[in-house]
């Protein structure tokens, strides 16, 4: 009788596991599809939900941890990839999510990230500017040409901000390569440039920016968020 109780007791514990991790993929692809409409995404993002189990948290309705995977968004004409949206203490009904609504899916912080690369900051960078990499948490930048009538030729160090218009870039230091120093305010007079990039898709600015070798790493943070609420991107 022992070995048929515990036989039957693994079943039913498999069995629930198994339902577990199907209730889990089920809400995954809800989400994911009202976030790919939302956005008028032509793939649906990945859409991770953490915690064990999960069908405790769906009848609650209470999430502690979701994910979701947009990949490339375009703001102003600027492309950033890998983004990607953290939402912390979402409030997702059952209802809401089986039937893929999100009008009452809210989230107490929702933090969203991004790589704006090198190649697309350079874009909108002056003609001088020829190459830009990371250099601690400022940006050098190797310069080459004419900078009101003094030849430059030499590199960089400058600094990024988050503004109201974008990711402003401004030099702090210039150094030359023989030619004649050129003085950092008439560098920064020509050499200072916004990347438009000012909001992610939490619809909250720009508050951090860090940069990495593939381009900078910006976030943005918002509170009770709203799933429907979520900025749709610019049309490319």
């Amino acid at each position: 009788m022992r070995k048929v109780l515990l036989v039957l007791l693994i079943l039913v514990a498999a069995g629930l596991v198994a339902a577990d991790r199907l209730g889990v993929r089920v809400a995954e692809d809800k989400i994911g599809e009202q976030v790919a409409a939302q956005y008028n995404l032509q793939e649906r993002p990945d859409v991770t939900i953490h915690g064990i189990p999960f069908l405790t948290q769906a009848v609650g309705g209470e999430y502690k941890h979701i994910e979701v995977a947009i990949g490339d968004w375009t703001q102003q004409g600027v492309t950033v990839t890998g983004v990607k949206v953290d939402m912390r203490g979402v409030d997702a009904p059952l209802s809401e999510v089986t039937k893929g609504g999100a009008a009452d899916v809210t989230a107490r912080t929702a933090t969203a990230s991004a790589v704006v690369p090198y190649d697309v900051i350079q874009k909108q960078a002056p003609k001088e500017v020829r190459r830009i990499g990371p250099k601690g948490d400022d940006l050098s930048v190797d310069l080459t040409g004419n900078v009101l009538g003094f030849p430059v030729n030499g590199t960089a160090v400058v600094e990024v901000e988050p503004t109201a218009k974008g990711i402003a870039i401004t030099p702090v230091s210039v150094g030359s390569n023989g030619a004649a120093q050129i003085p950092l305010a008439l560098v920064k007079r020509q050499l200072t440039w916004v990347v438009p990039v000012s909001d992610l898709p939490v619809g909250s600015r720009i508050s951090k920016i860090q940069p990495t070798p593939e381009g900078l790493r910006v976030a943005a943070t918002a509170q009770n968020v709203r799933l429907n609420d979520l900025q749709a991107p610019a049309q490319k």
